[in-house]
């Protein structure tokens, strides 16, 4: 099993697409962290809608997007790549457009904007793993998609500091931003057309070797990953709600975990993932499960200290966190392309997305009503729930790990 040993930043860009595919790559995430944040507030200051049905509106937008990719799994195994990824930030565009147009006290509008900002938002990790997956293999594509991660999160963690910045002018300044993001969008669109990726279509693939293979099923990872993706939102959700309404701490540590996670994410997760790959994705995969367990029961043990020491060590129990979910995210997602075959990796990917996109959807009402039930009721439910999803991903047999290529 080939590892790499450095990081070579000329082969990352070459394994990401290329230099101008990675600039759109950082363009689209710019664009989504002057707005993502902040849809909310839009609905609710600049379209005067009351904050449900604001929050339903998004949610039903989220969950309803994630019906298009088993048309995108299709459309991926017909060869398509660069096209796929450039239509799914060209959706954003004109769910952005129906946002910008949107009257004011009119929820349909926006529920129909928050639409096509989902399907684009669901469809856009499968594509761009797929586009990936065309140009780079092995390690170095593992590293590929570890790198457009961490570009990802700085772009974000970027958009968003540049929006709060902007928050000072009122309605008419989140206007602005959606207008920017609109126009980052597009440009991104244009920038990731043009590098032309494309892989042979499904039916045009000789039948032999793993090419007759049938897609592979995942169950366990599959079911697992509804269960891992939880960590995402363990800062955004679950540890501020736990710092200001329970253990009564400024809001100012929600911050610092939030800004901590994202620097970390950006700067480590291409090393982990390089200095990972002596292992196998599978093998690192449960690890990180064991790593997400470990620290939810630090939040678990932590959280009865006094007020003084709480917050603090909750904050330091968050990098053990976020070390998880850097283990989690180089691995699983490199670990589908590596079990599905070239002629399924579309339809695999999208299936992937799914459990994604349903964690996601789910993991903020499941968080905050265990969240009052206590401690034990919040972080015994995850450690339990993530330990059973790392031991069946650890033991799960398949004809693609057998092979080892996991």
């Amino acid at each position: 099993m080939a590892t790499l040993t450095r990081v070579r930043p000329r082969a990352l860009v070459r394994a990401s697409g290329g230099p101008r595919y990675v600039v759109a790559l950082a363009v689209d995430a710019l664009g989504t962290g002057l707005l993502r944040p902040f849809l909310l507030l839009y609905g609710v200051t600049v379209l005067r809608l009351s904050a449900p049905v604001t929050g339903t509106a998004m949610t039903v937008g989220i969950v309803a997007g994630l019906v298009c990719m088993p048309a995108v799994g299709r459309w991926l195994d017909h060869g398509a790549r660069s096209t796929v990824v450039a239509a799914s930030m060209l959706v954003r565009v004109l769910g952005v457009a129906l946002l910008l147009a949107a009257p004011a006290g009119h929820v349909w509008p926006f529920a129909t904007a928050a639409l096509f900002l989902g399907i684009g938002n669901q469809a856009w990790p499968a594509a761009q793993a797929a586009l990936v997956a065309t140009v780079a293999d092995g390690r170095e594509r593992d590293t590929a998609l570890a790198g457009a991660r961490a570009l990802r999160n700085a772009g974000l963690g970027v958009g968003a500091l540049l929006a709060t910045v902007c928050l000072a002018g009122g309605t008419g300044a989140l206007r602005g931003l959606a207008a920017v993001t609109g126009l980052a969008y597009l440009a991104a669109a244009a920038l990731a057309w043009s590098v032309h990726v494309h892989a042979r279509p499904a039916h045009a693939t000789p039948v032999t070797g793993r090419h007759d293979e049938p897609a592979p099923r995942m169950s366990a990872l599959l079911a697992a990953n509804v269960i891992y993706v939880f960590c995402l939102n363990v800062p955004e959700i679950a540890l501020p709600l736990v710092l200001v309404t329970q253990l009564h701490a400024s809001p100012v540590w929600s911050a610092a975990v939030f800004v901590a996670n994202t620097v970390l994410v950006v700067t480590l997760q291409v090393p982990v993932t390089v200095v990972m790959s002596r292992f196998s994705r599978r093998t690192v995969l449960a690890l990180s499960g064991l790593v997400l367990a470990a620290s939810y029961l630090g939040f678990l043990a932590v959280t009865p200290l006094s007020h003084g020491w709480a917050a603090p060590a909750v904050a330091a129990v968050s990098v053990v966190c976020t070390i998880g979910e850097i283990l989690y995210a180089g691995s699983a997602t490199a670990l589908v392309t590596a079990l599905a075959p070239a002629h399924v990796l579309g339809r695999a990917l999208a299936r992937f997305q799914l459990s994604t996109g349903f964690g996601l959807a789910v993991s903020p009402a499941i968080i905050t009503a265990l969240a009052p039930l206590g401690p034990a009721a919040l972080w015994g439910s995850l450690t339990t729930a993530t330990l059973l999803s790392a031991f069946a991903v650890g033991t799960e047999k398949s004809s693609a790990a057998r092979r080892t290529v996991t």
